[in-house]
């Protein structure tokens, strides 16, 4: 609106021109006239470049030194604008610093997930790798033998969890299919206290259930109980998570149960496929078992 209004000032100006000098000739004389129109029209012009540099240029140089700050990851880069000019212009620029907040923890998560996928796959090709190098021997015992191949097995399934794991975790980041779906249609196999239609896609809603109540019989829990009044609330009466614990049990890799096989990616997918849902989850204190609060 403020671009098309300026535009047509700037076209009208020779024209107002024209009439000043047309009508104020009689009166101020043909010269005096010309130049009163002329100093008119550059202050006009002058008025109008200033309103359109501060309005467009100014945002869009910040912004053009906001991608060039991004590149470089320098400080601040994505603090918001300290002036956008147009309410069309601060809609424009707030949704590009949000998609390149968004890219950049993508980035970041993705790199740290990459190393933490290298850190964990070193013990597991490290066993491969002995037990292979054990296995060329000629005179090993068929005993020893069997034992190094059950621990090549046991390793290639643990690499395998773990890439499974974070194929998961990659598709759980991806921008998510909205829909809803009745809890009591999903949560199979648990006490539904209150029933209620969740804000989830039924295959969101499946993943998140399956990951927390598996995580709870895994410690434990011989009941789980699940309801929906808004809130979204998953409670068992398991061993609980220690206090220690409470503070890390979203990061990836994080697992108590390593010898048995767990990958400590579970809760690290339910929290990216949430995100992905522009949901929350949170662990919270309870008196028996563990207690998980999505809030929507």
């Amino acid at each position: 609106m403020v671009v098309a209004v300026t535009l047509c000032v700037v076209l009208s100006l020779p024209i107002i021109g024209i009439f000043f000098v047309r009508y104020m000739w009689p009166v101020m004389g043909y010269q005096e006239a010309v130049y009163a129109a002329a100093i008119g029209v550059f202050v006009a012009t002058f008025i109008v470049g200033w309103v359109l540099w501060r309005l467009l240029l100014r945002p869009m140089i910040a912004m053009r030194e906001r991608v060039l700050g991004l590149r470089q990851n320098a400080t601040g880069a994505l603090d918001p604008l300290e002036h956008y000019g147009t309410a069309d212009m601060q809609a424009l620029g707030q949704s590009f610093l949000d998609m390149a907040r968004a890219l950049q923890n993508r980035e970041v998560v993705l790199r740290s997930y990459a190393d933490h996928v290298t850190h964990e796959l070193k013990s597991p090709l490290t066993v491969v790798r002995g037990a292979a190098e054990l296995l060329a021997l000629p005179d090993l015992p068929t005993k020893e033998r069997e034992r190094l191949l059950g621990r090549i097995g046991a390793s290639v399934e643990r690499m395998t969890a773990l890439l499974d794991a974070q194929r998961s975790l990659a598709q759980a980041q991806e921008p998510a299919a909205q829909g809803q779906v009745r809890l009591s249609e999903v949560a199979q196999g648990v006490e539904v206290e209150q029933d209620g239609i969740v804000p989830l896609s039924e295959d969101a809603l499946r993943l998140v259930l399956d990951h927390l109540i598996g995580n709870a019989k895994a410690h434990g829990a011989t009941e789980v109980t699940v309801s929906y009044d808004g809130t979204l609330i998953v409670q068992d009466n398991g061993s609980g998570v220690s206090e220690g614990n409470a503070t890390r049990i979203f990061e990836p890799f994080f697992t108590t149960r390593r010898e048995a096989g767990g990958t400590g990616m579970g809760l690290s997918i339910v929290r990216r496929t949430l995100e992905a849902h522009s949901a929350q989850i949170e662990l919270v204190s309870s008196d028996q078992g563990a207690r998980f609060v999505i809030t929507f």
